[in-house]
């Protein structure tokens, strides 16, 4: 059949010889021969004209460089697939191969629709297969994704047969990662013309196919790095947008795989598989225990649960996170804002594990952009990753550029930024020997001064430290303009010179040291020295009667602290017997009536106790607002 076939596509004059002893094979019977057939042998007689006819004129049009609509020829001619002439032809294809690369694609659809007629062939069709692949890989691909997108099992087996080989595994796996890449369309050009679109989906679904064969094809592993990136965002696209097109292929793929979940479900699945497959069950496990699965289907926790799976990944030190890394840091060049967050978080998680010398520039302009974003949740991702770049020295001096944005911070209504921020400019200040302008000083003095009664303990002991390095490296003749910012500072860190946590007290004592050395006061100086922390409180309101009031106002807030100590010195700092006899009517009258609660307090019992302790808080609110409306007046005496 196949030089049957020949014969009608090369024509008389080919082979003279060869063409003579075939045709007189065919001749008819010599004379005295029976002429009669049997019905049957007359039917087979019609069936091998038919399909030698058929096969000659399908074998001429595949050969040919046509331009006509790809699979054309294969629908016409899909009678041959169901005839045992099919394997002469299949021989033919496979020793003489195609001619052009245009006809490519057309071969790898009659290959594919030879597999779906024999079930179970018996015929060596993948040479054929490989060959193809070898010389156009990028044809091969499209036009198996094209014909066979939902990937039966004719389409299964030749992607077995590709990944298996050693010839051509690696590069069909880069086109299929092309196409992965590419949500939710990838459009390329093969060689006979065909522009038609591939769903990355459908790529998803031959990847899943070859996850679970029985032995992973190496090159899956070779390039797990990329095909998990991939995979992770597809996840997170799939639930952002979901295109007419893909919905209705994966209806398709719905029915024929028995597949009981949505594209974002299914991608997430393959993920697991390719994590499973590579003997990562453990990330998958811890992964699950934490919720993590659940929360990377929903786009709002989706970065939060890349983050968890980072972390169990770093854990279970998969050897490619390194790699991993270098794809996201593409991705996030590519300006892509919906990947961001997803891809800052999973950096962060593995920061410790990555080769800085190599990728700290590009870490740094992308943490430094995320400083200025509107979302809150990436200015906490950049901060966490500045806070582990920072643990370097020579990061942390390249960082100081950023430490006018990070003061800026200091104002934001977020306990976990200012927390990360404040210690992060510990840091870059710990590491940096410059002076510091005064805008910068004034505006660093106003943060950092509530900081300094914080219930962070880190927190306070870093603010005392910033504000030490600031008096240190403040220009000498620019001091008077920072001066009332120290002032302010004398007070709350007088008062937590008796903090429980001893390491917050002995702060407070060099800070509260370094900014009387600022303002060249030797006598304060002097009392700390010696440890006279009373006398230091009546030296500050013997010097300032005029701020009585202000610092009067500002120990009030202590009595509400959890720590008794504080309490304490709060109490001996309103009740001191200086303050009955200030100029001030207003603050001699609030003086007194202070002294007196507290004097009730001490000696009341029980259910008298509280009450009063409530009153007395009672009465703290409406000084607050009398002083806002500068009002400031006694209780009356039915009051108390």
């Amino acid at each position: 059949m196949p030089k049957l076939a020949l014969e009608e596509k090369e024509g008389p004059g080919t082979a003279p010889a060869q063409q003579s002893e075939e045709v007189e094979q065919l001749q008819p019977p010599q004379e005295g021969a029976a002429l009669e057939h049997t019905p049957e042998q007359q039917r087979t007689r019609g069936l091998f004209r038919r399909t030698a006819q058929m096969v000659g004129k399908f074998v001429k049009r595949i050969r040919e460089e046509e331009t006509s609509v790809p699979g054309t020829v294969v629908r016409v001619y899909s009678p041959i697939f169901k005839t045992k002439t099919s394997a002469a032809l299949l021989d033919m294809l496979v020793e003489e191969g195609p001619s052009s690369a245009k006809q490519v694609p057309a071969m790898v659809r009659y290959i594919h629709q030879w597999l779906v007629a024999n079930e179970f062939p018996q015929h060596n069709v993948y040479r054929s297969l490989l060959d193809l692949t070898e010389a156009q890989p990028v044809d091969v691909v499209m036009a198996l994704l094209r014909v066979a997108p939902s990937c039966d099992r004719a389409a299964a087996t030749m992607w077995k047969t590709i990944m298996c080989s050693c010839r051509t595994a690696e590069p069909a796996m880069l086109v299929l990662l092309d196409v992965l890449g590419n949500w939710p369309e990838h459009s390329m050009c093969t060689s006979d013309g065909d522009h038609t679109a591939v769903l990355a989906l459908a790529a998803t679904v031959a990847m899943w196919k070859i996850l679970h064969m029985p032995c992973v094809p190496h090159v899956v592993t070779v390039y797990s790095s990329r095909l998990f990136v991939h995979l992770l965002f597809q996840v997170l696209f799939s639930t952002l947008q979901m295109p007419e097109a893909v919905d209705t292929f994966w209806k398709g793929c719905q029915q024929q795989h028995s597949l009981d979940t949505n594209p974002s479900s299914f991608a997430e699945q393959t993920l697991k598989a390719l994590l499973c497959r590579l003997h990562y069950e453990d990330v998958v496990v811890e992964a699950e225990d934490q919720r993590a699965w659940d929360a990377l289907l929903c786009p709002h926790t989706h970065h939060c649960a890349v983050g968890v799976l980072a972390r169990e990944m770093r854990h279970a030190s998969v050897p490619w996170c390194p790699a991993i890394a270098v794809h996201l840091l593409g991705l996030l060049s590519k300006d892509a804002p919906s990947c961001q967050l997803a891809a800052m978080a999973f950096l962060v998680e593995i920061l410790e594990c990555l080769n800085l010398n190599e990728c700290c520039d590009s870490l740094l302009a992308f943490m430094s952009k995320d400083l200025q974003s509107l979302c809150r949740e990436q200015r906490r991702l950049a901060l966490r990753g500045l806070l582990v770049l920072g643990k370097n020295f020579s990061m942390a001096r390249r960082m100081w550029s950023l430490h006018e944005r990070l003061v800026e911070l200091l104002w934001e209504n977020d306990r976990d930024v200012l927390r990360m921020t404040i210690i992060l400019l510990s840091c870059l200040f710990l590491y940096n020997g410059a002076l510091i302008s005064t805008p910068l000083a004034l505006q660093l003095a106003e943060a950092l001064l509530p900081f300094f009664d914080s219930y962070d303990s880190q927190v306070q002991l870093c603010s005392m430290f910033l504000f030490r390095e600031m008096l240190e490296f403040f220009p000498e003749g620019e001091k008077r303009a920072l001066k009332s910012h120290v002032r302010r500072s004398l007070l709350p860190l007088s008062l937590h010179c008796h903090d429980e946590n001893q390491r917050v007290a002995e702060a407070s004592r060099e800070t509260l040291h370094c900014s009387a050395t600022f303002l060249n006061r030797k006598d304060l100086q002097q009392m700390l020295r010696v440890d006279q922390t009373w006398s230091f409180c009546e030296s500050l309101l013997a010097e300032d009667r005029s701020r009585a009031a202000e610092h009067l106002r500002h120990a009030l807030l202590y009595l509400d602290s959890p720590q008794e100590s504080l309490r304490q010195a709060a109490i001996r700092f309103i009740a001191l017997e200086e303050m009955a006899y200030d100029i001030s009517p207003a603050v001699r009258s609030l003086a007194l009536g202070t002294a007196f609660v507290l004097q009730t307090i001490e000696r009341a019992p029980g259910s008298i106790l509280q009450r009063l302790r409530n009153q007395f808080r009672r009465a703290r609110k409406r000084w607050s607002s009398l002083w806002g409306r500068g009002l400031l007046c006694c209780w009356s005496s039915e009051e108390n």
